[in-house]
Order: structure tokens, then C-alpha cells, then sequence
């Protein structure tokens, strides 16, 4: 199954200049200079060909991986607005994931929104590689909005509300 693993890095507009997509796999030089790489992959769920998240980790060439971390779509509301609009219910195969079952023409993310992934990930590499943003491309740029959006709701793992 293809992901479209390139156009969905290119999404996120990581600030990385030097950096590749190998597969599904996005690699990034974040820090110039640095022995330290930056790998992520699409995190598997609990069926086949199902992702519900992405694994980034720490590579150093002589020592091999030296720290991990998975970022899930639930946490991160990468497919809250998609399944809301669905009626995708929680605790069902579909929600918060993406797999080999899309519209034609359309990436098998479509409704992706990558704003919470994109700023976990620069949390992340922000310990690891410091200075790695001001070293590269600058963050995003704000449009010309007469007034900005309201923030998306964080869909909750397991919490209730009282």
C-alpha cells in the first residue's frame, strides 16, 4: 500500500532543510555538523496496514538508535475534525487512523490536520538537536487572517468528564 509518504512529510513542514524520505521513512540532519540523525515512521495500530501515529527516533552512527518516542494521531487530534465529520466513533478501527481504504485520487491521510504533530516534533528534536530551527528554514509564517481560527479540540484518551 502506498502511503504517500512525501507529500504527507512535506504537510507537516518540518523545519529541517536537510533531510529525505526513503519509503515511508522521513530522515533529517536536524543540527549541521552533528553525528545525530532524525528518523520517523508510520506507527502500526491494531490491524494490518493500519497507522495510528508516527515513531521518532534519535540515531547516532556508531551507537545505533538512542531514544524513541511515539506520537499518536489521538493525542495529537490529527484525524478529530475528519472522524467528527465522518461520525467515526472512538474505540473503532477507524478512528484517529488511516489505512489502505480511501477515495481514489485522494491520499490515504485525507483529512489529516498535522499542526499538533508538527509542533510534538519540534518539542522532541527542540532536547536532541537545540538550535535545530534557527539553524534551518524559520517556522511557518502567519497568513493574513482578519482574526485567527479557534484552536481545535484535543479529542481525550479514556477521561471522562464530570
Amino acid at each position: 500500500m502506498s502511503l504517500q509518504a512525501p507529500e504527507f512529510f512535506a504537510e507537516l513542514c518540518l523545519p529541517f532543510a536537510d533531510h529525505a524520505v526513503v519509503g515511508n521513512t522521513y530522515y533529517a540532519a536536524p543540527t549541521p555538523g552533528s553525528p545525530l540523525r532524525l528518523r520517523i515512521d508510520f506507527k502500526g495500530a491494531l490491524y494490518a496496514d493500519t497507522y495510528g501515529g508516527l515513531r521518532l527516533a534519535v540515531l547516532h552512527p556508531d551507537r545505533g538508535e538512542i531514544d524513541a518516542v511515539a506520537l499518536s494521531f489521538l493525542d495529537h487530534g490529527t484525524f478529530h475534525r475528519r472522524d467528527e465529520a465522518h461520525g467515526t466513533r472512538p474505540g473503532t478501527s477507524r478512528y484517529a487512523t488511516f489505512d489502505g481504504h480511501h477515495q481514489p485520487g485522494r491520499p490515504p491521510w485525507d483529512g489529516a490536520v498535522t499542526t499538533g504533530l508538527r509542533d510534538a516534533i519540534e518539542q522532541y528534536t527542540a532536547v536532541w538537536f537545540p538550535g535545530a530551527r534557527t539553524a534551518n528554514k524559520p517556522r511557518r509564517t502567519t497568513g493574513r487572517t482578519a482574526q485567527p481560527a479557534p484552536a481545535e479540540p484535543v479529542a481525550r484518551n479514556g477521561s471522562r468528564n464530570r
